[in-house]
């Protein structure tokens, strides 16, 4: 059933201003008759009426009890950036925000009408994969606050080019108005151009700006940095590895310095966050066996921090044989195979072992290695499944291995068969 062949205008009244045609009928075709009808039911009745009264009740909460919405976008570090903002935020007041990482769609009108009138903070999630999705966020929840992390490529599938997944997403920002701030990383190239365009209070973070952090080095509990605000600094533990989750720390503590929470709570807070599963989770099994656990996503820019990570981590398990788990980067359209060979060039640089490529795109990966690095030994595996097997045989006492791939990969499959 396509959009076309009904009263687009009509099915808009019904089911959401402003939300793509794709969720219309979202894999429609691949449900039994039941599920189709369960499907069109919520489509057409459940999801409409919980959107309309979240619109509503959050406008409620804004002029009687002066709630803070904050918005968190771009192409990586989004739910993580929200997971250290709340626990930053929940310090000084109940803080509500996005579970997971569930489609916002679904998951912004849920979280909002988990809200009571004693929420101080309501932080959200707002990832877009479709063109138009940000115009649906901001027609039911336009924040007081904006959040960037960054723009890479990301569901080229559906956007064709990095530069239309910029056009979406700074359409957060854009919709700030004068007594609104808009937070953004000053390190990105897409960036740096939106203080420009925007009416809202800008606070950039990274390198050059009052928001940054310096000395910086890695144990198996975390991380370590020194953390800037406004001339003020603070020693952080930050329960996770890599350097891309101390710029995301940044984002969180920018936002939180811009509502008046000082250091010190700050530094508090993100010590206390607790890191998700299958984001750079060091998991050592026995006889000195170590896998870093980097499944849940998978794209140019995640994967490339994440291989930074595991070197500088690498130097933690001296003496350790190194391998890595690698799964296709998906949604990347007609660049897939660019942005493989790039990730193929990195790894071919790198002191490791063996690297074992899952899914067809990977290959490409397999090639560059084989060219460029004699030392290192490449496997391929068609599924989660082979690559199990060929991982087992290969996780030999005092190794260290990454997995990175996203979740439809299965990856994380392959973590908890190995953690059991």
């Amino acid at each position: 059933m396509r959009l076309n062949n009904i009263n687009s205008g009509l099915i808009k009244i019904l089911v959401g201003r402003n939300l793509p045609d794709v969720h219309y009928m979202k894999d429609l075709k691949a449900r039994s008759f039941g599920d189709r009808c369960v499907h069109v039911y919520k489509t057409f009745v459940i999801h409409p009426i919980k959107r309309r009264l979240a619109k509503y009740y959050l406008s409620i909460l804004r002029k009687c009890f002066d709630i803070k919405v904050i918005g968190i976008t771009g192409s990586a570090g989004k739910t993580s950036t929200k997971e250290m903002l709340s626990s930053i935020l929940s310090l000084k007041g109940e803080t509500i925000y996005s579970y997971a990482n569930i489609d916002p769609v679904y998951n912004i009108p849920t979280t909002i009408l988990k809200c009571r009138p004693s929420t101080k903070y309501l932080v959200l999630e707002m990832g877009v994969e479709y063109p138009g999705e940000m115009d649906f966020y901001l027609w039911l929840a336009k924040p007081n606050i904006a959040v960037i992390t960054n723009i890479n490529p990301t569901h080229l599938t559906y956007f064709k080019s990095v530069d239309n997944v910029y056009k979406e997403k700074v359409k957060l920002a854009l919709f700030m108005e004068e007594n609104d701030r808009v937070v953004l990383n000053r390190e990105d190239t897409y960036l740096k151009k939106t203080i420009k365009d925007t009416r809202g209070m800008v606070t950039y973070f990274g390198k050059g700006t009052n928001v940054y952090s310096d000395k910086y080095r890695i144990k198996r509990s975390g991380s370590i940095y020194t953390l800037h605000i406004n001339g003020k600094r603070v020693a952080v533990n930050l329960p996770i590895i890599g350097r891309h989750f101390v710029n995301n720390s940044l984002a969180a503590a920018a936002v939180a310095y811009d509502l008046g929470i000082s250091p010190t709570d700050i530094k508090k807070g993100l010590e206390n966050f607790i890191p998700l599963e299958h984001r750079m989770n060091i998991i050592e099994l026995e006889n000195n066996r170590v896998i870093i656990d980097d499944t849940y996503n998978n794209n140019p820019k995640a994967a490339r921090e994440t291989l930074k990570s595991f070197n500088e981590t690498s130097k933690v398990y001296k003496n350790y044989k190194k391998g890595i788990v690698f799964g296709d980067m998906l949604e990347l359209g007609e660049d897939s195979e660019k942005y493989h060979q790039e990730i193929g060039r990195v790894i071919s640089g790198m002191d490791i072992g063996f690297i074992i490529c899952v899914g067809k795109e990977s290959n490409i990966i397999i090639e560059i290695v084989k060219k460029n690095n004699n030392f290192v030994k490449t496997y391929g595996a068609k599924d989660k499944n082979e690559a199990y097997l060929l991982l087992k045989s290969l996780l030999s006492e005092n190794t260290l291995v990454l997995l990175k791939g996203s979740r439809s990969i299965g990856l994380d499959d392959v973590v908890e068969k190995l953690s059991q």
